[in-house]
């Protein structure tokens, strides 16, 4: 079983960045695809980015390709989600998940508010 902290959530103004921390104990990270999701109320959780085990292959949604980053640091075990140009519509609580064959985790979300 996996352990999430996740941080770096927050308020932020339009156009402004944040960036988001997973840090995971309980089992290395080198074979677990990692990836960050986000969820408003009534709305399915939308997967924003992914990132390989192995070659470190990148996935962006659309809504956040382009402005959206996703890293890993297999040492520390952490994933991070770099978000630049922020918007209004960014709006939501942010999962990180790790998943590897039939197993699949999540962090507890944070919260990311963007509004002027």
């Amino acid at each position: 079983q996996l352990q999430f902290v996740e941080s770096g959530g927050g308020s932020v103004q339009p156009g402004g960045s944040l960036q988001l921390s997973c840090s995971v104990s309980g089992e290395a990270l080198n074979y677990y695809a990692l990836a960050w999701f986000r969820q408003t109320p009534g709305k399915e959780r939308e997967e924003l980015a992914c990132i390989s085990s192995v070659d470190r292959n990148t996935y962006y949604g659309d809504s956040v390709k382009g402005r959206f980053t996703i890293s890993r640091d297999n040492a520390n075990n952490t994933v991070y989600l770099q978000m630049n140009s922020l918007k209004p519509e960014d709006t939501a609580v942010y999962y990180c998940n790790a998943r590897y064959g039939p197993y699949d985790y999540w962090g507890q979300g944070t919260q990311v508010t963007v509004s002027s």
